[in-house]
């Protein structure tokens, strides 16, 4: 089985490659992207060290808005729902949007959700840029408005878990929310999920190609238990969930953002 995913996984990936370089080529205006200078940290996941090197790269301020994905659809008719393939987004694509490029009645500034990791790739191949991988989202989400690193801080902590509380069907505000990290960069924590470029290869302890039952078990509970940063509730629940979803998935709030290489 895990055979015949990855070489599925292989063959998605080179026919989605193909619509993505035909976005790449029309390119839209370049949003905010803030510098990130790296280095090194204690990541929640197991590792063989201490720390992990992250290098220098951009992250887009903000993730991508209604208004921003449905100009990257109506420039690009491969992505609107009812058009992109079902290997590459599910029947929740894009489900809440009024039409295929019509977004009402969700605020236009609001982050895009429903959208499958295919989808977000192939809207950040339009802006030169791909998506995060993991250390690179964790290492930006570690910080606050004046420290690099604040996830000691159990008020910062607990400020974050706030967001799991509120209702999952409330509508989604216009961005920014929160200020600004010290990066410069906004919205990292209450306010979406997000996709990053690695999502199935978080977990080491189980293969996260294995799907069914027994993958949502040890996502949820057992594999979770090798975590560095147990204490960090948030990020281990968006780990768990990145861990369990397929890249065609789409769901209620998970959006995503960009990043590009310095």
């Amino acid at each position: 089985m895990i055979l015949r995913d990855g070489v599925l996984r292989a063959a998605c990936t080179a026919i989605v490659m193909t619509m993505i370089l035909a976005c790449s080529a029309n390119a839209a205006t370049s949003p905010r992207y803030a510098a990130i200078s790296g280095g090194n940290f204690r990541t929640a996941l197991p590792t063989d060290g201490d720390t992990t090197a992250v290098a220098p790269f951009l992250l887009r301020t903000q993730p991508v808005s209604n208004r921003e994905f449905a100009a990257f659809v109506t420039k690009h008719p491969a992505w609107r729902r009812g058009t992109v393939p079902a290997l590459f987004a599910d029947f929740r694509y894009l489900s809440a949007w009024n039409s295929p490029t019509d977004f009402s009645p969700l605020n236009a500034d609001a982050p895009v959700i429903d959208v499958s990791w295919y989808a977000a790739q192939a809207y950040c191949a339009s802006e030169h840029a791909r998506l995060p991988t993991w250390y690179e989202w964790e290492f930006v989400a570690a910080a606050d408005a004046t420290r690099r690193d604040a996830r000691s801080d159990p008020v910062w902590r607990e400020n974050i878990l706030g967001w799991y509380e509120q209702p999952a069907n409330m509508s989604l505000p216009a961005m920014p929310q929160d200020t600004s990290d010290i990066y410069g960069v906004y919205n990292m924590h209450r306010l979406i999920w997000e996709w990053v470029e690695d999502y199935n290869g978080l977990f080491v302890t189980a293969d996260s190609r294995n799907q069914g039952e027994q993958k949502s078990l040890e996502t949820c509970g057992a594999a979770a238990l090798s975590l560095n940063d147990r204490e960090n509730y948030a990020v281990v629940m968006r780990i768990a969930l990145l861990s369990s979803l397929d890249g065609k998935d789409n769901i209620e709030s998970l959006g995503f953002r960009c990043a590009r290489d310095k």
